[in-house]
């Protein structure tokens, strides 16, 4: 019986462990930062419905936020079939294009549950504003995807 216990009461521990969300850090590198949310984004579900979406809006800049809205705003727009592809797609490529101190400029190769490959043009900047996430690498802007490939 005790041992019943213990195998329930660790896998709602576990659970509980896989629900938290990585939250911008200066330690996290830009690259990271879009690692972090593309694999997010690839077992959006996981622990919980749209827990890659919204793990995408923790590293959205706060000045891009101003655009996109509140998160619920946000979990629509990925939804759309502007960005829809990126969900639970099946693997992505990070492409270091140009690297400042400040703002790093990346190309995303992605292949979406379908077969298809797209690109994105991926801008991170450090956040330069006093506050919780000075000097953390958030996401500016993602591009409209561009079709690479279909399905063979």
């Amino acid at each position: 019986m005790h041992k019943i216990l213990y195998i329930i009461l660790f896998f709602f521990i576990s659970l509980n462990a896989n629900a938290e969300m990585i939250k911008p850090n200066p330690s996290i590198s830009a690259k990271d930062v879009i690692l972090i949310q593309l694999k997010a984004l690839q077992t959006n579900n996981l622990p919980f419905e749209d827990a890659g979406i919204e793990q995408t809006w923790e590293f959205a800049h706060p000045n891009n936020r101003k655009f996109t809205g509140p998160l619920n705003n946000f979990i629509r727009m990925i939804k759309n079939p502007s960005y829809s592809m990126m969900i639970d797609h099946l693997e992505h490529n990070i492409i270091p294009v140009e690297e400042k101190e400040t703002s790093s400029y990346f190309f995303v190769e992605l292949i979406d549950v379908n077969g298809k490959k797209y690109g994105f043009e991926w801008t991170v900047e450090k956040v330069s504003e006093n506050g919780d996430y000075k000097d953390c690498w958030m996401t500016v802007g993602v591009s409209t995807p561009m079709l690479l490939s279909q399905a063979s």
